[in-house]
C-alpha cells in the first residue's frame, strides 16, 4: 500500500447527527452520545464493535468553552468501549477535519477496524449565556506568541484576519462586495430547503448589503452562525463495505501547509493553506476537478469559499468572484453545487462537520428537495487561513 492510496482502504460505514440548532440548552455529552449511538447503528454495528475512538479538540475550558467537546475518556466510559486505538488533543492549532484523517490512518494501518470519530459544539448556548467571548482568548501579548503582533491593534478575532484576506483579494483581483454577497445569498437559498438550518428566511442581495459591517469588508452575513450539535462518523476497513447498509467511500485526503505556520505571515494573502492542501489532494487521486459533482467548502467567512474554489482548480486565481456572481453556478442545479445544506453561513457553525455530514447525505441520495442529481463524487474542504484539510468522497456502488 502506498501512502498516496491509503485512504482507499477506508469507508464511512455510518454517520449521524444529534439534535442541531440554536441554543439547545443541552449538555455536550448528551448530544455526543446521541450522535455516536446513531452513527454506530447506521453502520450496522453495536458499540462493542468499535475499537477506535478519536476527536478534536477534546475538553476545553475558559474562553473556549462551548467550542470544545467531551474527551475520549468520557465517551469511552459512556459507551463502554474496548479500544485498540484512540487519539485526541488540543495543544496547538485548529484541527477542523484532521481527526477524520487520523481515523482513516488508524483503519488503513490496521490499528483499529471500526473507528468512531465525533465532533460536538455548544457555542450558541454558551454565547447566549454570555459565558464566552467571540474573540480568541489567552495571553494575547505574550512574547513568542503570534498574537503579540495582532492584539495591540485590536485584531483579536478571526473576522479581522479573514477581512485582511478579503481586502487583499479585492485589491489584487477587483473582487466586489456583491460577489462576496452572492455566496451568503445562495447559501440562504439552500438553507431554505433544510429543516435543520438556523437561518431559513429569504435574503436578498440588498438585505445582505444593508447588514452591519463586522470587519471591513465583511458584513454580518459573511460570518457563520454559532450553533449547537454533535456529528459522528464510523470509519471502517473497506472489506466491511459489503456488510455496511449504506457505505460512502473515501477516495483521498490531504492536510498540507507550506511556509509560515501562522495565519497572517503567509507570503501571499490572496491564498491560504487551502492551496497547499488542494495540490496534495489531487496528487492522491486519479480524479480531477471536472469529476466532482458537488463541493462542501468551509465558509466560516464568505471569503473562504472563494479562495477554496481557486485553490482546488475550479477556476483560475482571481476568477472566483465572477464564478459565484449571481449564485447560479453554485446552486443545487448549477455547474458546481456548493454547500447544499446552507453551509456554516446559514445552516450553522459545526466547524466543518456539518459540511461532511451533508456530503455523505448527498452521496447516499438522502437529501430530499436539495438533492443533487447523480451525486457520485463530493469534495469536502475544512478550514481557512492557516488551517486546511480536504477530503474526496465517492458513492459506493
Amino acid at each position: 500500500m502506498t501512502r498516496e492510496r491509503f485512504a482507499r482502504s477506508v469507508v464511512i460505514s455510518g454517520f449521524a447527527r444529534s439534535d442541531v440548532g440554536r441554543r439547545l440548552n443541552r449538555e455536550s455529552l448528551d448530544l455526543t452520545i446521541d450522535a455516536c449511538l446513531d452513527a454506530v447503528a447506521d453502520a450496522g454495528l453495536i458499540p462493542g464493535d468499535i475499537d477506535g475512538l478519536v476527536t478534536w479538540p477534546g475538553e476545553l475550558t475558559g474562553a473556549m468553552t462551548g467550542f470544545g467537546n467531551p474527551g475520549v475518556n468520557a465517551v469511552q466510559d459512556a459507551l463502554s468501549l474496548n479500544l485498540e486505538w484512540y487519539a485526541t488533543g488540543a495543544s496547538e492549532g485548529f484541527n477542523v477535519l484532521g481527526s477524520f484523517i487520523d481515523g482513516c490512518m488508524a483503519v488503513a494501518t490496521g490499528l483499529a477496524r471500526h473507528v468512531l470519530v465525533y465532533r460536538t459544539v455548544t457555542e450558541a448556548t454558551y454565547q447566549g449565556r454570555r459565558r464566552r467571548a467571540a474573540s480568541v482568548g489567552g495571553d494575547r501579548e505574550r512574547s513568542g506568541s503570534w498574537m503579540q503582533w495582532l492584539a495591540p491593534y485590536g485584531a483579536a478575532s478571526a473576522a479581522n484576519w479573514a477581512a485582511l484576506q478579503a481586502q487583499r483579494h479585492f485589491h489584487v483581483y477587483g473582487t466586489t462586495e456583491e460577489q462576496l454577497g452572492a455566496i451568503a445569498v445562495q447559501m440562504r437559498r439552500h438553507a431554505a430547503l433544510n429543516p435543520d438550518a438556523i437561518y431559513r428566511d429569504p435574503m436578498s442581495l440588498d438585505d445582505y448589503l444593508a447588514a452591519r459591517v463586522i470587519s471591513t469588508p465583511l458584513r454580518l452575513y459573511d460570518c457563520d452562525v454559532p450553533a449547537d450539535g454533535a456529528h459522528a462518523f464510523v470509519l471502517s476497513h473497506v472489506d466491511y463495505a459489503p456488510d455496511a447498509p449504506h457505505p460512502v467511500r473515501v477516495d483521498a485526503v490531504a492536510a498540507s501547509r507550506h511556509g509560515a505556520g501562522s495565519w497572517v505571515f503567509r507570503d501571499d494573502l490572496t491564498t491560504m493553506a487551502a492551496h497547499d492542501t488542494a495540490a496534495r489532494l489531487w496528487h492522491e487521486t486519479d480524479l480531477r476537478p471536472q469529476n466532482v459533482d458537488l463541493v462542501q467548502l468551509y465558509d466560516g467567512f464568505s471569503i473562504f469559499p472563494l479562495l477554496w474554489l481557486e485553490a482546488l482548480g475550479f477556476c483560475e486565481p482571481g476568477e472566483s468572484g465572477a464564478f459565484v456572481e449571481g449564485g447560479q453556478r453554485i446552486a443545487i442545479d448549477g455547474d458546481l453545487p456548493m454547500n447544499t445544506a446552507g453551509g456554516q453561513l446559514s445552516e450553522g457553525r459545526y466547524l466543518g462537520w456539518g459540511l461532511l455530514h451533508e456530503a455523505c447525505v448527498q452521496l447516499r441520495r438522502e437529501a430530499g428537495d436539495r438533492q443533487v442529481t447523480d451525486a457520485n463524487v463530493a469534495l469536502v474542504a475544512g478550514g481557512g487561513g492557516n488551517v486546511a484539510q480536504s477530503l474526496l468522497l465517492t458513492r459506493h456502488s
